[in-house]
């Protein structure tokens, strides 16, 4: 067991939220650790809707605002799963002095030679179709707006993502 205690900031997937984190986080605390997670932009009870947040930084604005507000004798561990990483990611360049690690869970890693969606457009483009199941991919705005939302399925979340459950 180690002796030092760390502020683990616990980034969820995309299609989550915070809840997600529910076994893993009492399990960090009785160890002595800090830990704060929280719902990202129109995600799990955060009451932003979904056609507000255009973008990745409108997406990422509540860890932005957190980490914002730790003093700066303070770094964090920011741990992102699936999407989380596109999020962690932006906060380690907007606050690289207030990061002790970062640990990517399964997640998205953006590099640093291509655009940031360049790692979604490259799964998108791997992933078969009959892989998402019943999810939907709907309009994000309106019937022309080339941007798509995601509603996992029921199945797709049985048979693919909670299969273990």
């Amino acid at each position: 067991m180690c002796d030092q205690q760390y502020h683990f900031v616990l980034v969820h997937g995309g299609c989550h939220g915070a809840w997600c984190w529910f076994k893993l986080k009492p399990l960090l605390e009785v160890a002595g650790h800090r830990v704060s997670a929280f719902d990202l932009s129109a995600s799990g009870t955060d009451t932003n809707i979904i056609q507000h947040v255009a973008t990745l930084l409108d997406y990422t604005e509540p860890l932005l605002q957190f980490m914002a507000t730790i003093p700066p004798e303070e770094k964090v561990v920011l741990v992102g799963h699936s999407f989380g990483g596109m999020n962690i990611s932006l906060a380690m360049e907007k606050f690289p002095e207030k990061v002790v690690v970062a640990v990517f869970l399964t997640a998205f890693m953006p590099d640093s030679e291509h655009k940031s969606s360049y790692v979604i457009d490259q799964f998108n483009e791997i992933t078969l179709e009959e892989t998402w199941l019943d999810t939907q991919f709907l309009p994000y705005n309106d019937e022309t707006d080339p941007e798509m939302s995601i509603l996992l399925g029921p199945k797709c979340l049985s048979t693919t993502l909670y299969q273990l459950c």
